[in-house]
């Protein structure tokens, strides 16, 4: 299991109760300009891949891959989870800092 120092961020935003997570509530976020980044699981089935990648390229929202669904899930303190979105828009940045300084 791969340990992303990136990942520590999320605990907090989802703390502070701005984090979406799963299909639904994260393909909602970004439909309705809540979201301003969208994180889905390296392991995620291609089709959700594609779904919210094409759904971010085309509502302008940050997009990456990271982690697995494992991963994900319990760096919100929650189950697994395939996608998540930060719905506060500092988290959002301090996080694609993060993951660009880390080359994802």
């Amino acid at each position: 299991m791969n340990s992303y120092r990136e990942l520590s961020l999320l605990g907090l935003a989802a703390k502070a109760g701005k984090i979406v997570s799963g299909e639904f509530a994260t393909e909602n976020a970004v439909k309705s300009g809540k979201a301003f980044l969208v994180l889905v699981a390296e392991d995620a089935s291609d089709n959700t891949r594609k779904k919210f990648k094409d759904m971010c390229t085309y509502y302008e929202v940050p997009f990456y891959r990271i982690g697995t669904k494992e991963e994900l899930g319990s760096a919100i303190g929650k189950e697994y989870r395939a996608s998540l979105a930060l719905t506060d828009e500092n988290f959002a940045v301090a996080m694609v800092k993060k993951l660009e300084k880390t080359g994802h």
